[in-house]
């Protein structure tokens, strides 16, 4: 038996189930939500609904099996069955407690239509997602972290990127999206897949994307929904808060998990990685999803964007911090610290005094060059924690 690796989300749960009926925790296939419920709440009964009998034992009376069997029950992969969350919503209204019920589940769209037509108002909603770096130590292992990717399994039983993630890609695949969209050729969807890791870090041109993937507008639209749905990728939006007259309206492709997108681009090692052409956009991935992740695990709607004037002047990540600060990051995958790093932050249309302005590099040394931190590798962790929580950590 392996020794679980504790989960920074767990607290959040444990504060939620007091205020809610209901919790729901959704997240990716194997990001461990199955492994977390199980151990934060042993004494809620557990029931894996992709199992038919448990499906059929439920069906048979919903009322009967919720009256019968009481409260605490954990509903694991809820969107099974669909029919559930408007009995759940009746019984748990009857009750009038907190903590009844815990529903899970891997694909959010289908989650999200039913907490929405039963359940709103009744669930608090939370996100678990691959390991955060707060989580793991990546130590000196830069390049071999980014590369192997942060899914629980692999660190659990030792298992190598290159067995993991094409099964991993291919069951998604051939189980959610046939069970989210109706798509009828799936050679095209898995290689509209590997597209958009080629495009990571890049502008989105929906017409490039269909284009290459010989595909409508229309439709590619409809698959990057499926693909943000089932969280393996996301569109960072754009900031335009007192700038929006000058800024581009579309978003960039990132995706949550590094370690997929390196299989997706077909790179082997973390050496492979480092002199890889999308290496940069790839380190950029990292940072930016680590952000987004630990802002999850905290209980906190991200709030992460980029900024790109018409003049082609960009910042690679600006976050809104709790405190209602702005971080200007620039990110760079050179370990040597150069003047080309700071231009577009000092370019930046917002006073200096609301403004946190910080360089991560893949150096060793952490200092401060007038009104901008650099921030090494090593220092990652401290500062994004900063950023998710400036009240706990202080600000830098």
């Amino acid at each position: 038996m392996y020794k679980m690796i504790p989960r920074q989300i767990r607290s959040v749960l444990e504060k939620r189930l007091k205020k809610f009926p209901i919790l729901t925790l959704t997240g990716p296939r194997q990001s461990g939500k199955s492994t977390l419920l199980k151990n934060c709440f042993p004494d809620y009964q557990f029931y894996n609904l992709e199992r038919a009998d448990y499906r059929q034992l439920i069906m048979s009376d919903p009322i009967g099996f919720l009256h019968n069997q009481g409260e605490k029950i954990i509903f694991d992969e809820a969107q099974q069955i669909p029919e559930l969350f408007s009995y759940l919503q009746v019984v748990s209204d009857e009750r009038g407690t907190a903590g009844q019920y815990i529903l899970s589940g891997s694909q959010s769209f289908l989650m999200n239509e039913r907490i929405s037509q039963s359940l709103a108002g009744r669930t608090s909603v939370c996100h678990l997602f691959p390991f955060d770096i707060s989580e793991i130590d990546i130590g000196d292992n830069l390049f071999e972290s980014i590369f192997k990717g942060f899914y629980p399994r692999i660190y659990d039983f030792d298992i190598h990127p290159d067995e993991f993630y094409p099964s991993y890609i291919q069951t998604y695949i051939e189980r959610d999206v046939r069970s989210i969209r109706s798509i009828e050729n799936l050679t095209s969807f898995a290689r509209f897949l590997g597209l958009c890791a080629g495009r990571i870090g890049q502008v989105l041109n929906l017409s490039s994307l269909a284009n290459d993937t010989g595909i409508s507008v229309n439709t590619a639209k409809s698959w990057l929904s499926l693909l943000e749905a089932s969280f393996v990728l996301y569109q960072l939006q754009p900031y335009y808060k007192n700038f929006n007259k000058r800024l581009i309206k579309s978003p960039k492709i990132y995706f949550y998990d590094t370690g997929l997108a390196c299989s997706l681009l077909n790179i082997k090692t973390g050496p492979m990685l480092r002199n890889h052409y999308l290496y940069g956009a790839l380190f950029e991935n990292f940072v930016i999803s680590e952000i987004i992740k630990m802002q999850h695990h905290a209980g906190q709607k991200p709030s992460v964007y980029y900024w790109r004037d018409h003049n082609g002047i960009e910042i690679d990540c600006i976050v809104e911090d709790v405190a209602g600060q702005i971080n200007a990051l620039e990110i760079k995958g050179g370990a040597t610290i150069n003047s080309d790093y700071f231009k577009n932050l000092n370019r930046f249309p917002a006073h200096s005094e609301t403004v946190l302005k910080k360089v991560i590099y893949t150096g060793m040394d952490t200092l401060s060059m007038k009104d901008t931190k650099i921030v090494s590798v090593n220092s990652l962790v401290e500062t994004i924690k900063q950023i998710v929580s400036p009240t706990l950590s202080g600000n830098g």
